[in-house]
């Protein structure tokens, strides 16, 4: 999973839950699909992770110059 993008991951992640919603897999299936999308979760957590930090290191601050700020998301 190290070479997979995020948007790949995420999209299994999606359908994945989709499986799971729709309630027709049986039980071992569900646990097997469930133990995917926690693993496709942890990827997708740790890339947005890494994502956030470049984007503190890139900020540029008042002054012209650049620096690491902390990243403030918009709620």
């Amino acid at each position: 999973m190290a070479t997979e993008k995020f948007e790949t991951s995420l999209k299994k992640l999606e359908e994945i839950v989709k499986r799971l919603e729709g309630g027709s897999i049986s039980l071992e299936d569900s646990l097997k699909a469930f133990e995917e999308g926690v693993k496709h979760a942890a990827f997708c957590s740790q890339k947005l992770d890494e994502a956030e930090r470049r984007v503190e290191v890139l900020l540029k601050r008042k002054d012209g110059t650049f620096g690491r700020e902390p990243f403030e998301p918009e709620e």
